[in-house]
């Protein structure tokens, strides 16, 4: 699958939750995340435009790799996720000793630990000329507040995916697009 994103800097929450609600979107409760990042021992990811993570949300843990960006509109690439086996309570309770336990396992195979992001994230979801965006506000420690538009399709339905996400941006009136991710921001790269 492809991730097709646009990010962008908000400066008033409560009016783009605004615009949002009268398309029809409805928040979640906002989740605590937090966005373990590694560098591969053999090659240098910023080079290659690609990042490996663990993310924690609750008591759920998931890997991710996400593969270099293509070219068109936004944040377009691969990614592949995976959730993660919490560790049994008897072991250690909950999504931090399961991020601890594989973030040693990394370590242990020779990636090294990069930095953490993070967020409070809101999510909601919007249909949207045919598809459901993913839409994320995100409060990211020491960055801000954020708005994410996503959509996860298919290869062939990348064109069309870019097109939907810079049209619904458009109707949202989003300012420029903010073209790195929150860990190059954190990084100042």
């Amino acid at each position: 699958m492809y991730e097709v994103e646009l990010k962008f800097r908000v400066a008033d929450v409560p009016a783009v939750e605004g615009r949002l609600a009268a398309l029809g979107a409805h928040f979640a409760a906002p989740v605590e995340q937090v966005d373990r990042y590694f560098a591969h021992p053999a090659r240098d990811f910023a080079q290659t435009d690609e990042a490996l993570r663990l993310r924690s949300v609750g008591d759920d843990v998931a890997i991710t790799w996400k593969g270099p960006r293509l070219a068109g509109g936004g944040k377009t690439r691969r990614e592949i996720e995976l959730p993660l086996a919490t560790v049994a309570p008897a072991v250690a309770p909950g999504a931090s000793a399961t991020l601890d336990r594989w973030t040693e396992l990394l370590e242990a195979l020779g990636f090294r630990r990069v930095r953490e992001v993070a967020k409070r994230r809101r999510i909601a979801r919007l249909a949207w000329q045919g598809a459901e965006v993913e839409i994320a506000l995100d409060a990211v420690a020491g960055l801000g507040d954020y708005l994410e538009l996503e959509l996860l399709v298919p290869s062939d339905q990348v064109p069309a995916a870019q097109a939907r996400i810079e049209m619904l941006a458009s109707e949202l009136g989003c300012g420029p697009t903010e073209p790195r991710s929150y860990l190059e921001m954190v990084l100042g790269t």
